[in-house]
């Protein structure tokens, strides 16, 4: 079988995946290494000591999905099976949660958290998106963010007139990275989650699972909420298939009660 690390070399140099997508293969490795091997009775074997580990079944499909790749570069015919996960509703930020966070007037210190947030809120962002943002990919005139996405594609995202306002604020006097460090590098992703949590802690706000991809979660729902475009959608989030779009058409248990309440035979009456 071909070297993994040859996989790597092929997926850097040939495909220019970003270093996030690298980091992610080389996970894939490390956990297949500590649980079985490339072998089809290995797959099988890497695949159960992850589920006996605790790992669940949706954190073990997206190193199927990294493991196949390496199988079908490397001319194996066997491959891993994806597992049934539990359908579980996206977490999102509730309307009372929001409206805190927008009505919040942060510190100097937690101006940049803040914006973050909002910028997330408005425009669907991934974190690595927001923290690459550099401030010439800013289209004040247009409404428009030049955004590099996953693969190292770049699409264009509009952003609503208030975000405007609150980006031509923040990025006063400011020319490299948007949100930056004191010595102008770019953000960790781990220190933006850290400083999202202890803002919302600070808000008074619960803290929903994957906290500041919720937000582009929220972002997403209320989109079709308001009866947005699925197909507009996807360009916005930068999704290369519509099915994981899709995924944000769902309705929450609010929306199930209002819904319920003016179709339901009863409810009616």
């Amino acid at each position: 079988m071909k070297d993994f690390t040859d996989f790597i070399k092929d997926r850097k140099y040939l495909r220019n995946v970003s270093p996030r997508t690298i980091e992610f293969y080389e996970d894939c490795l490390r956990s297949v290494n500590k649980y079985g091997d490339f072998s089809e009775s290995g797959i099988k074997k890497w695949v159960i000591g992850q589920r006996e580990a605790g790992i669940s079944a949706r954190s073990v499909n997206t190193r199927i999905t990294g493991v196949n790749a390496y199988l079908k570069w490397a001319g194996e015919t066997h491959r891993a099976e994806f597992l049934k996960e539990e359908n579980k509703p996206l977490a999102v930020y509730g309307t009372p949660a929001i409206s805190k966070i927008l009505a919040f007037k942060p510190s100097a210190r937690q101006r940049r958290t803040h914006t973050l947030l909002l910028l997330t809120f408005d425009c669907g962002l991934r974190v690595s998106e927001a923290v690459g943002l550099r401030v010439s990919d800013l289209d004040f005139d247009n409404l428009l963010i030049s955004v590099k996405g996953k693969g190292n594609k770049h699409r264009l995202v509009p952003m609503s007139q208030e975000m405007r306002k609150i980006l031509w604020r923040f990025c006063t006097d400011r020319t490299g990275f948007v949100f930056s460090t004191r010595d102008g590098k770019a953000l960790m992703r781990r220190n933006v989650l850290r400083d999202v949590k202890l803002l919302c802690k600070r808000i008074g706000v619960d803290v929903p699972r994957r906290s500041v991809h919720a937000a582009r979660h929220t972002m997403a729902t209320d989109y079709i909420r308001q009866g947005g475009s699925v197909v507009k959608l996807q360009r916005i989030l930068g999704h290369s298939n519509i099915t994981t779009t899709m995924r944000y058409v769902h309705l929450q248990g609010q929306d199930l009660i209002e819904e319920h309440q003016k179709l339901g035979i009863l409810g009616r009456r």
